[in-house]
């Protein structure tokens, strides 16, 4: 199913083409009186009530559109429609569903306002993202094909066109069908000129003219001609949206068009597109668009009339088009026929393995290669540049013939050229390794010394309570992935690279942390770097796994420092706030969700003079991180915040008094939310660590594969072993795998809590 939500200034206008269409049905009206008024009187409550503030989106139209071939019975569309507008927060608002049949899909359009009694307006931020999560919950309920989770990125369809004749009314039948291929045309693109509109929109057989009066103004009018005997009058770019009229467009236009960015574009795909005919002795025309899409990544369409190719059409990246003529001269099929042709040649498309631009792609097919084999190798003893003089060109053959690039490469070189394209690679790899280890060896020492410099900021600063009594620098030493040894500090896998620091026999610390990855290491670095400078100006760089760090260095975090410690956390806790609520944004339904879903973390909302700020269980009580306007905005659209706030407590206490406030618990959540099932399964039925995630998601991912690595989990443990848990913990694993057929003693577990208990749902559903 999808859902399109469009909002405006006035409903008339709506509400005529809605109201108005050939065969439609009304099948229902919400928070009216009586379901027997006339469509007349719904107009004139809709409109008195939206009039009642001054906001330019008084009014909302709401389209639920269904898969085609999927059928529903009215009864069952108007309860979907109700379902969805009450999750949206329309369930108060008078609105009127609609059902039309003028297209090959079935679908409703639902119109209201965003105005309430009174006068105050329903919050419209993240409505779209909420849309989502409530279609996906309705297609989960009825049965309904889901619609596409991620963004559209093919064409539109054309079956969308609607099934009117030459001369008829075009406000019956074209106006819904213009908004959504042109609204979606110019969300996809940065459109600069009515002209690259036309062009743009013509596959959808749309016509677009436009006028210009006395004054300069310009109009635009849009038509439908498929050239088939199907033809529509013009419709005024006012009447089809008042974001498609001649001045709105304009104005777009030639923001997109003053764009500073835009001669950086143009630079960027010409020397892409040069370096891609340097690489080639001759290209089959119709071979440019699968080969610009492979080697560089760029979009192309081949621009054909009566099968002759004129140019092309670049659709960048940065969602700006480019004819090719725009680029420079020298790309244009015409002005290259020596790897062209006469821009029809039938000559196969074949690389030149002696040009230039070959013995770079060699160079960084080897440079690669020796990058993964590091990366993947299971033990990754010694530093990078140790491992690439030990590898020999044997050693990554499986890497290079396993990459993109050589497939690539490889697919275009001739059969009687593919063993000189190995020695090439063979001739090359030593010269490769000797140069990528030398800028290694440099960057490694160089690295080194930065976190020399790094841990001296951190003494000075007084970050941590460390020192040489007792070993207790080892401790921030480890955590930037350093040892010191013999008056040296050399890298934690490697003893290369040495920096001199005499601190004599220094002893170690009474427990030492285990092994860290690399990537807590970098995480760890960035953040005593803003913290050794008391800035926060590169706090972007970090990402949620931050907010993990006094889990994996809890022996050097519980020294740091009070005042340092409420730094820390306050840009740890903004870091994962923005994580979650991206993780959330699938499952939200409504701003109770989105508070509902930090809750079950163990994340909490109190009002403060700043405004609405998240604490957590994690850290200490004075840290706090405050929302943004918009999401405070957002989360005073629930009629009770008050209560709801006073809600939280229940959940929040509950967490604390289960010992569920440790920061393994939110790991496991965490490792969920990645799709990491195997080691969140190790955790489960290994650690007895439940996860801190609302129910709705664990059920989500247990479906997801969570269930069958648990079971796996389980049964791969020693029946000694699984004895001894079962007696421990099996209610607990039992309630995440949904079984409910075995009727035992209930104990005392640390997996359940008022979210978690499946349980309590016997009799009032399927099995989990």
């Amino acid at each position: 199913m999808i859902a399109k939500l469009i909002y405006g200034e006035t409903c008339q206008g709506t509400l005529k083409y809605v109201l108005g269409k050939e065969g439609m049905r009304i099948l229902g009206y919400g928070n009216i009186f009586s379901q027997g008024i006339s469509p007349k009187f719904f107009e004139n409550v809709l409109h008195f009530q939206g009039q009642r503030n001054a906001t330019k989106n008084r009014y909302a139209h709401i389209c639920l559109n269904l898969p085609h071939g999927e059928n529903l019975d009215d009864r069952t569309f108007l309860k979907i429609s109700s379902e969805y507008m009450e999750n949206m927060g329309y369930g108060a608002q008078p609105y009127i569903v609609v059902r039309h049949n003028d297209t090959e899909h079935e679908h409703v359009h639902i119109v209201t306002t965003n105005v309430k009694e009174d006068g105050k307006v329903i919050g419209i931020f993240s409505s779209h993202r909420r849309s989502m999560a409530t279609r996906q919950h309705l297609e989960k309920k009825y049965g309904l094909t889901p619609a596409p989770a991620t963004k559209r990125k093919d064409p539109l369809p054309m079956h969308r066109l609607p099934e009117l004749q030459f001369g008829m009314d075009a406000e019956k039948g074209t106006r819904y069908y213009l908004q959504d291929v042109l609204n979606n045309i110019n969300q996809k693109h940065k459109v600069r000129s009515f002209a690259e509109l036309a062009r743009l929109v013509k596959p959808y057989n749309i016509e677009v003219r436009t006028t210009k009066n006395e004054s300069g103004r310009i109009g635009v009018k849009y038509g439908l001609n498929n050239q088939k005997g199907y033809r529509t009058n013009f419709i005024n770019g006012s009447e089809v949206h008042r974001n498609l009229s001649g001045p709105k467009l304009q104005k777009v236009f030639d923001i997109h068009s003053r764009s500073k960015l835009l001669p950086m574009h143009r630079k960027r795909l010409l020397k892409q597109i040069e370096s891609t005919y340097d690489l080639f002795q001759t290209i089959h025309p119709n071979d440019l668009e699968e080969v610009l899409k492979d080697y560089q990544g760029i979009d192309i369409k081949l621009d054909k009339k009566e099968n002759a190719i004129e140019g092309f059409t670049i659709h960048d990246k940065s969602n700006y088009v480019f004819r090719e003529r725009e680029l420079g001269k020298s790309i244009k099929i015409q002005e290259r026929p020596d790897i062209f042709g006469n821009g029809n040649g039938n000559e196969p498309t074949q690389i030149d393995t002696g040009s230039e631009q070959f013995k770079l792609e060699v160079q960084k097919l080897i440079k690669e290669a020796l990058t993964v084999s590091y990366l993947k190798s299971p033990e990754r003893n010694g530093s990078l540049s140790e491992h690439i003089m030990t590898r020999k060109f044997g050693d990554i053959i499986n890497n290079l013939e396993s990459s993109n690039n050589y497939k690539f490469l490889e697919r275009y070189i001739s059969r009687d050229k593919r063993t000189e394209f190995r020695k090439a690679l063979e001739n090359a790899f030593p010269l490769v390794r000797n140069r990528l280890y030398q800028l290694e060896t440099k960057r490694e020492q160089e690295t080194l010394e930065n976190k020399f410099g790094l841990i001296g900021k951190v003494l000075e600063n007084n970050i941590f309570d460390v020192g040489k009594q007792e070993g207790s620098v080892r401790l921030l030493f480890q955590s930037l992935g350093l040892k010191y040894h013999d008056n040296t500090l050399t890298y934690t896998n490697s003893n290369k690279h040495t920096v001199p620091v005499k601190l004599g026999k220094l002893p170690f610390p009474k427990e030492m942390e285990n092994h860290v990855s690399s990537s807590f290491v970098r995480q760890n670095h960035l953040m005593l770097e803003l913290l050794s400078d008391r800035t926060s100006e590169n706090s972007s760089k970090l990402s949620a796994s931050v907010f993990f760090l006094p889990m994996i260095f809890p022996k050097l975090y519980e020294r740091m420092y009070p005042d340092y410690k409420e730094c820390y956390e306050g840009m740890a806790l903004s870091s994962y706030i923005n994580y979650a609520e991206r993780m959330h944004s699938s499952f939200e339904k409504s701003p109770k969700d989105y508070i509902e879903f930090f809750n079950a973390k163990g994340f909490y909302f109190e009002k403060g003079e700043k405004g609405l700020g998240v604490k957590s269980v994690y850290t200490t009580d004075s840290t706090s991180y405050y929302l943004p306007k918009r999401t405070i905005q957002y989360l005073n659209s629930i009629q009770d915040l008050d209560g709801t706030l006073e809600q939280q407590h229940r959940i929040i206490d509950k967490i604390v008094k289960d010992g569920s406030n440790d920061l393994k618990n939110l790991w496991a959540g965490h490792l969920m939310e990645k799709g990491l099932y195997q080691r969140v399964a190790f955790m489960l039925t290994n650690e007895n660590v439940y996860p801190n995630l609302h129910r709705e998601m664990i059920q989500h991912h247990m479906d997801n594969g969570l269930r069958k690595a648990v079971k796996e989990a389980m049964e791969s443990k020693s029946t000694a072993e699984q004895n001894h848990f079962l007696r421990k913990s099996v209610y607990a694993i039992s309630s995440l795998l949904g079984d409910r057929g075995v009727k035992s003693e209930e104990v005392y577990n640390g997996f359940k809590d008022e979210l978690t208990d499946f349980t309590k749902f016997k009799r009032k559903g399927p099995s989990i």
